[in-house]
């Protein structure tokens, strides 16, 4: 009886830190589409970046996690109009490119769709 019970107390801890896991992993929209200004809007692939990178505070330091926070921190002018892009974006980009692993594009017309 002893041995079904510790079973049963250990398959629900298993289960419980995977549910834990897979909650935690692909968070907010899929994808989300922000407004580019005259370039063109930009389609961003939110959930393979989460994948990528694995560390949600590597951009969500600048902004909360709250839809529309990026345009409402501009509107606020505690965001510059391009500081997430040039200073986030491209620039880890860049690096990851530099360090020959597989990254994004670092071109501002390869996001910015017409």
């Amino acid at each position: 009886m002893r041995v079904k019970f510790f079973v049963m107390v250990v398959l629900t801890a298993i289960f419980f830190i995977i549910g834990i896991a897979v909650a935690s992993e692909n968070q907010g929209a899929e994808k989300i589409n922000f407004d580019g200004g005259n370039k063109g809007a930009i389609d961003f692939p939110h959930h393979l970046h989460q994948v990528a990178i694995g560390d949600c505070n590597a951009c969500h330091s600048s902004f909360p996690k709250v839809e529309g926070a990026i345009k409402d921190l501009k509107e606020q002018k505690k965001l510059k109009k391009k500081q997430v892009m040039n200073e986030t974006c491209i620039q880890c980009h860049k690096a990851k490119k530099k360090a020959g692993e597989k990254t994004g594009p670092t071109k501002c017309s390869a996001c910015h769709v017409n």
